[in-house]
Parts: structure tokens; sequence; C-alpha cells
């Protein structure tokens, strides 16, 4: 397979411009900076499953129907140390923002806090939000899943039955937090898209055929597809296979379970016919200082981490690291060299941007 040919944008232009677009789609002035931001930032770190590759597909989205722009949270029931909140089909990058603020402002107050949050947007790079906790010296714990989108097969089967169910894990530090963030599947779907855009290119592995052969190939999820435009994942017969074989799945049916069933948003199937999906998070919130000794905690976390990072590498050239630390080095280059997009996946946020009379960056 051929390299990837990237187009690389400058950090404040792209952001400038993807802010733009989503308020020529009717988003207020202070969403399309949020949406653009966060997409940008997944970009910076690494996430490109995250970023802006899918400014198109939100934008379709939003004209469907299924997201909803300028939404606020609702809150179904709140016993104070918990609460379960609606996101009311809004933008992810808002309500989950929302959601994530209240549990920081409830665990700060007393000690902890566990937020369910259902119906909510796609809400992009789980990171952000244990981000936004460790800033305020909170440990935050997330659970997510996605209702109505099946595209990842459990561990010994072919056929789709799990979302990609990401999960996050965020512990403040005074050097610096460490996030842990992955999807449960062996890619995100957002890697699939990104290699289906002329991106970086799957492992032979990470789909799985209905016939149960790996492949490597997009079209194994999306079916056939145009070199620039839309991808469904109802296209393709295959599915994405879990990481860690029975460790990813168990991993993946738990987000089901507690992100989608517990929250009442509804886990990733049965269902009929593809149409409107929407994020779960269950997000657990804990205040070491109400713990007991802060700093003692925050010394035995980094006399450990130093210990870890100690350890005699297997390859001289790749140090040990800790979770965070990849996305670290990846927001430090990328701020210098501009965001990497594949020239495909520039021509289709180029194309969403005409259609809405913006013409170029």
């Amino acid at each position: 397979m051929a390299e990837p040919d990237y187009v690389y944008i400058p950090v404040t232009e792209l952001e400038s411009f993807v802010t733009k677009i989503f308020g020529a789609s009717g988003c207020s002035p202070e969403e399309s900076a949020r949406i653009s931001n966060h997409l940008v930032g997944a970009n910076l770190a690494g996430h490109d499953s995250h970023g802006v590759d899918r400014v198109p597909r939100y934008v379709q989205w939003q004209k469907a129907g299924y997201v909803v722009a300028g939404q606020k949270i609702s809150v179904i029931s709140d016993g104070g140390a918990f609460a379960l909140l609606d996101g009311n089909f809004g933008f992810g990058q808002t309500v989950a923002k929302q959601a994530t603020e209240f549990g920081i402002a409830r665990a700060l107050e007393k000690g902890s806090c566990i937020v369910g949050l259902r119906n909510a947007g796609h809400i992009g790079r789980t990171g952000d939000y244990a981000e936004m906790a460790t800033a305020q010296g909170l440990i935050s714990i997330h659970f997510v899943n996605v209702a109505g989108s099946v595209l990842v097969a459990p561990f010994g089967g072919k056929e789709r039955r799990f979302s990609t169910a990401p999960m996050s894990i965020g512990v403040p530090l005074p050097k610096g937090p460490v996030i842990l963030d992955f999807a449960t599947s062996f890619v995100a779907e957002g890697k699939v898209l990104v290699a289906s855009n002329g991106g970086k290119a799957l492992p032979e592995n990470a789909l799985i055929t209905s016939d149960g052969e790996m492949s490597g190939d997009p079209h194994t999820l999306y079916g056939a597809y145009e070199q620039v435009g839309p991808r469904n994942a109802a296209g393709g017969s295959g599915a994405i296979r879990a990481f860690g074989d029975h460790k990813g799945s168990g991993l993946a049916l738990m987000c089901e379970l507690l992100a989608g069933a517990l929250t009442g948003g509804g886990t990733s199937g049965p269902i009929t016919e593809r149409g409107r999906i929407a994020n779960g998070m269950l997000s657990i919130y804990l205040s070491p200082q109400h713990f007991g000794d802060e700093d003692s905690f925050h010394q035995a976390a980094a006399d450990y981490l130093d210990w870890v990072k100690s350890c005699a590498p297997a390859d001289i050239d790749s140090p040990v690291l800790v979770p965070g630390e990849p996305e670290n080095h990846r927001r430090a280059a990328r701020t210098v060299s501009g965001v990497p997009l594949s020239r495909d996946a520039w021509q289709g946020i180029l194309e969403t941007a005409a259609s809405l009379g913006i013409n170029g960056p």
C-alpha cells in the first residue's frame, strides 16, 4: 500500500476554519469554537481518529437532525454525590463538557461524584474529559458506549455486537497528569475512516470479514465508497475486532452495560436500521484531597512512575513511557509542524465548507 500523502495545516488556521464551518452549519460562535478546539486538539494529541476528519460527518448528522446545536444537559435524577443527566442529542463536545463540569463541581464539594450521561452526540476523544478533571486535581474514570452503533465483533465471533466502547482514566500529579485513553476495539472506527481517506493504513488483523478472515481493508467495514465522500458503516459485511482478544471484548461488554444499559441511553444493539447514534458515558470523579493525605498520594505515585520509567527498554531508541506522554510529544511536534491530514480527508473538509458557502480557510 502506498504511503499516505499528507498536507500540513497550521493549527490556528485549521481551528479557525473548522470554527467557521460549524458557525455556518448553525452553531453559536461559542459552540463552534468548542467543537473545533476539541477536534483539532484530538489531532494534536495524535488521536486523528477523533479529529477533523469527522467534520463532514458531523455536518451531515446535523443536517439529518441526528445531532442538535445549542443543547444543554437535563438533570434526570440528582442524589448529590450521583446524578443522571440527559444530553438531549446535543453536540457531544458541548453536552459532555457540561456533564464533566457538573461532576467536577460535585466532587470538589463532596469528595466524589458519579455521573451518568445519556443521549449525547459523538463526544469525541474521551481523554479530553479526563484532562478536564485532572486540571482540577481530580481522578476520573470514564466508560463510554455508542447506542445504535454496532461495529465490533466479540472475541470468538465474526458478527458485530459492540460499539467501539472507549474508556479513559485520568490521575492528577504535580508534574502533569497520567491519562489513559483507548477504544476497547482493536482500532477506533475513526482510524478506519482515516485509512479509508488515504491516511495511515490499518494493521492487517484489525478487522474481520464475514468469512472469518483477518483484514486491514476499510472496505470490510464500509463496503464500496467513493475516494472522497461519506462513509457508511452499514455498507460493509465485516467488523472491527476487539483488542486483546477476550480482555478487550470483556471491557467492551462492561462499557455497554455501564454507559448504555445503566444510564438508560441504550446499548449498541440490537438495531433494525441505522440512523441516529448517541454516546452514553458513566463517569466517576474522586478527590485525592478528600481521601486523605494528598501530598503522600502525589509522592507515592511520582516515585512509582519514576521506577516504572526507569525500566530498561527493549529497544534502546524507545524508552518506556507512561500514558499521556506520547500525546504530549505529538502535541509539541504538531504545534510546530501543523496538523497532518491526508489529501482526501482535507478535500472532504473543503467540500463540506464549500457546501456551506465557505471558500477555503
